[in-house]
């Protein structure tokens, strides 16, 4: 069956879930730092379900390593493709700040952001603070028609005919019209130390074999829909762009497990994706505004002659 019918079929929503505020596909406009310095530039996703987040940071295009296989690209190139971030990990909200499990799929080796969020969001505007007031980062959700919210986790991808398992790990969540995918290495990246990726790319050399395990990984957010599909915009891996984010059918709901199965074909080879369910809901809407105070709405409407002068809605484009 397809996606859409899976959802049609067996939909079911989290029992736990951070607030509804949260949900969906932000940008990151800015973040600030304490020593006087802000970034609008670097491009950073987050893609939030009820339970788990996707998270995905790149360069500029301009700034990107070329969508060239591994054994191409230069030393700097590499160094390049090993300082992308994408991950994906389980989500815990107290009530003011959003953690996330010790147990996340990253393309990093070690935790680049380890603070917890505080959060609270205002319209379609999301602020982050940390602890340590070491930065802030204001997120944009970007605009999407209400649409399906679904948050699948992945166990594993495997060969069907060999059991050879490819990615472990990872997840898959839509949100509207945006959806995001990761695909965790198939194995642990064993270092014995808090060992940068980038250190271990550079001692790689031109081992393909190395830099292949090392690079085992996707993070890839896309536009689209369920019906004809989601293009990839944004991808840890240069080749995927503009290229499906995943295969539209081949689904299949086990009740047994609460699980779904998904067999697609990867040039001529049968591969099977299982995934845990975190939610699948057939109709959210991802809203753009938050809600007024009765003084606050009061305020607002006797000052804006003022206020509301020159607002426009502010996003960041994908």
């Amino acid at each position: 069956m397809t996606l859409q019918e899976l959802l049609a079929q067996h939909a079911q929503r989290a029992t736990s879930s951070v607030p509804d505020w949260m949900l969906g596909f932000f940008k990151r406009y800015s973040i600030s730092f304490a020593n006087g310095t802000t970034d609008l530039h670097t491009h950073v996703c987050w893609l939030q379900s009820r339970n788990f987040t996707i998270d995905l940071r790149l360069p500029l295009a301009a700034d990107q390593a070329p969508a060239k296989p591994l054994d191409e690209l230069t030393a700097a190139e590499l160094g390049v493709l090993a300082n992308n971030e994408g991950w994906a990990a389980r989500s815990d909200w107290d009530g003011v700040a959003l953690s996330w499990r010790p147990t996340d799929v990253s393309l990093q080796l070690h935790n680049r952001w380890p603070e917890p969020a505080i959060l609270k969001r205002i319209g379609n505007c999301m602020v982050e603070f940390c602890e340590s007031d070491a930065y802030v980062e204001d997120w944009r959700l970007q605009p999407s028609r209400p649409g399906p919210l679904i948050g699948l986790q992945l166990i594993e991808e495997r060969e069907v005919a060999t059991g050879t398992v490819r990615h472990r790990g990872g997840g898959l969540i839509v949100c509207g019209d945006y959806a995001a995918l990761v695909l965790g290495r198939s194995a642990p990246i064993e270092t014995g130390d808090d060992v940068p990726l980038k250190t271990l790319v550079a001692q790689a050399g031109s081992s393909v074999k190395r830099l292949q395990q090392l690079f085992n990984f996707e993070t890839s957010v896309a536009h689209g829909s369920l019906s004809t599909g989601f293009g990839v915009m944004l991808s840890t891996q240069p080749a995927r762009l503009g290229q499906p984010l995943f295969p539209l059918n081949g689904f299949e709901y086990v009740p047994a497990n609460n699980v779904v199965h998904q067999l697609f074909d990867v040039g001529g080879m049968q591969v099977e994706r299982t995934f845990s369910i975190d939610t699948l809901e057939p109709n959210v809407s991802f809203d753009q505004t938050t809600c007024f105070s009765s003084s606050a709405l009061q305020w607002f409407e006797k000052e804006s002659p003022t206020l509301d002068r020159y607002t426009a809605p502010l996003y960041k484009n994908l």
